[in-house]
C-alpha cells in the first residue's frame, strides 16, 4: 500500500490519493465486519491494509512538504507518538477488546478509527504538493535530473537503514515478549499487560521528550543518543540471557530499549526525508515499506530456540541495533559537503518596514541583528549558521536567507512562522524559493 500511494502522491498531489486510500480503508473495514466467511474476511483485511497505508506514507510526505530541519523533526517525533506506540499497544488493546466484543466487535472498533481518519482527511487536510509545485519539479527534471536520483543520497539511505533496523529490534521485542514475561518471568496475562504497557509509556515519554529537545538540540545528536541507548540495552539483554541471569533482570534493558525508540523514530525519519524534498512521497513509501518488510522477516527469528530462552531475541535486537548504528554513522560522518544556497521570500504587505524591524528585534535576541531605519533594511547573523537580510519596499518585504541547505530550511521555518504571527491581521503568506531548485517551505 505504501509503495502504491507514495509515488501516486508525488505525481497527483497528496490529497486525492489520501482520500482514495481513506475511502478504500473504510469500505474494506465494513466488508471485514460483515464478512460471511474467512476468505472474504482475509481479502477485506488485505484491502484494508492497502488503503490504510495511504495515511502512513502520505502523512510523512505532507510533513516533509510543510516543515524542514528542526520543525520537521519535532513534527515527526509527535507523529511517532502514535506511529511508534501503535505496534506496541495494538496487540494489547485487541486482547482486551476481543473478550467482551468478539472479533466482529473488535473489527467494528477498527471501522470507527478508519471512519475518523476519513473525516479528518475531508475536514482538516489541505493540499501541500500543489499543481504549481509539481509543474516546477517537472521543469527542473530536465536540468537537475529525475527526483528519484535523490534517493541514492547517503543521508537518506543511512537514516532509512537506522530507522528500519531500529524498528526491527522493536518488533523482535514484541514477538518475544509473551515468552519472556509470561513463560520465563512467570507473569499472569494481566501482569504481562501491565509490563507491556509500562514499556509503551517509556516510548511515549521519550517521543514527547524528543519533540521538546529538538527545539534546542541537534537532530542527528538526538537520534545518535537513542541509537547508542538501543545498542547498549540490546547487548545487555543478550548478555543477561546468555549468562542465565534471573529472567526478571531482563525487564530493565528491555524498557530502555523500547524507550530509546522515541529518540530514534522521529529524528531519523526527519533526517532521511529532508534529503529528498523532490520525491518525498516515493521516499516515504520506500522508507515505510522497508520498515515493515524487515520487521516481518526478523520477528519469527526472535523465538527460534523456544519459549524458555531470550537469547535469540537478544541476538536479533543486538544485530539490528549494530546495523542501525552503522547506517546512521555512514549518513552523518560521511555526509556530502553542504552546498551554500539562498532562499528568498517576497511577502506582499504595505507594512514591510514594521514587520522587518519586528523580526530583527525579536530574532536578534538569540543572534546578531541590525535594522537601518533610513533604508528600511536589516540583517541577522544566525550564529554563523545562516545570514538573513530584510529589504522593505512600498508593497512588499523581501527576505533572503543564505547558508547550507539544512540550516536554510530551519530558518525558513523560524523566520516565516514569526512573520505570520506578527502579521496575523494581514493574513500574510510566506513562500520560499531556493536557488538550488529544491522546494522551499510555506507559512501562513
Amino acid at each position: 500500500g505504501q509503495l502504491i500511494f507514495g509515488p501516486l502522491s508525488d505525481r497527483f498531489g497528496r490529497l486525492r490519493p489520501l482520500l482514495i486510500g481513506a475511502v478504500l480503508c473504510v469500505v474494506a473495514s465494513i466488508a471485514a465486519v460483515i464478512a460471511p466467511n474467512v476468505a472474504i474476511l482475509v481479502a477485506a483485511r488485505l484491502v484494508q491494509g492497502i488503503g490504510g497505508a495511504a495515511g502512513m506514507v502520505i502523512g510523512r510526505a505532507i510533513i516533509s512538504d510543510v516543515a524542514h530541519g528542526k520543525a520537521a523533526a519535532r513534527a515527526f517525533s509527535l507523529m511517532m507518538i502514535v506511529g511508534g506506540i501503535a505496534p506496541v499497544v495494538a496487540p494489547l488493546a485487541g486482547g482486551f477488546l476481543v473478550g467482551p466484543l468478539g472479533w466482529r466487535g473488535t473489527l467494528a472498533v477498527v471501522l470507527g478509527i478508519a471512519t475518523m481518519m476519513l473525516m479528518a482527511v475531508l475536514i482538516v487536510v489541505k493540499e501541500t504538493h500543489t499543481e504549481h509545485r509539481r509543474a516546477e519539479l517537472r521543469a527542473q527534471k530536465a536540468s537537475a535530473g529525475s527526483p528519484l536520483r535523490d534517493l541514492r543520497s547517503r543521508t537518506y539511505v543511512g537514516n532509512t537503514v537506522a530507522l528500519c533496523f531500529s524498528f526491527a529490534a522493536l518488533m523482535a521485542y514484541i514477538s518475544a515478549s509473551p515468552f519472556i514475561y509470561q513463560t520465563m518471568m512467570g507473569l499472569s496475562p494481566n501482569q504481562y499487560g501491565m509490563a507491556f504497557g509500562l514499556n509503551a509509556l517509556g516510548l511515549l515519554g521519550c517521543s514527547t521528550l524528543s519533540a521538546r529537545l529538538v527545539v534546542t538540540h541537534d537532530v542527528a545528536a538526538l537520534a545518535r543518543t537513542g541509537l547508542v541507548i538501543l545498542l547498549g540495552s540490546s547487548i545487555a539483554v543478550l548478555t543477561l540471557a546468555a549468562a542465565g541471569a534471573p529472567p526478571g533482570w531482563l525487564a530493565v534493558p528491555l524498557w530502555t530499549a523500547v524507550a530509546s525508540m522515541g529518540l530514534i523514530f522521529g529524528n531519523t525519519t526527519a533526517l532521511a526525508l529532508s534529503a529528498v524534498p523532490r520525491a518525498a512521497g516515493t521516499a516515504s513509501a520506500l522508507l515505510g515499506a522497508s520498515q515493515f518488510l524487515l520487521a516481518a522477516l526478523v520477528s519469527p527469528l526472535a523465538s527460534l530456540a523456544g519459549e524458555a530462552t531470550a537469547v535469540p531475541a537478544g541476538i536479533v535486537m543486538t544485530g539490528a541495533a549494530v546495523v542501525a548504528c552503522a547506517g546512521h554513522l555512514i549518513a552523518t560522518l560521511r555526509k556530502e559537503t553542504p552546498m551554500s544556497i539562498t532562499s528568498t521570500a517576497t511577502v506582499a504587505t504595505t507594512r514591510a518596514p514594521r514587520y522587518g524591524k519586528q523580526l530583527v528585534s525579536h530574532l536578534g535576541r538569540r543572534s546578531v541583528g541590525n535594522w537601518d531605519e533610513t533604508t528600511g533594511s536589516g540583517t541577522l547573523d544566525m550564529n554563523g549558521a545562516a545570514h538573513v537580510t530584510f529589504t522593505s519596499t512600498p508593497d512588499a518585504l523581501v527576505i533572503q536567507i543564505a547558508g547550507a541547505g539544512d540550516d536554510v530550511a530551519t530558518y525558513e521555518d523560524v523566520v516565516g512562522r514569526h512573520l505570520v504571527r506578527f502579521g496575523e491581521r494581514d493574513e500574510l503568506r510566506v513562500t520560499w524559493l531556493r536557488s538550488d531548485g529544491t522546494a522551499g517551505s510555506v507559512q501562513g
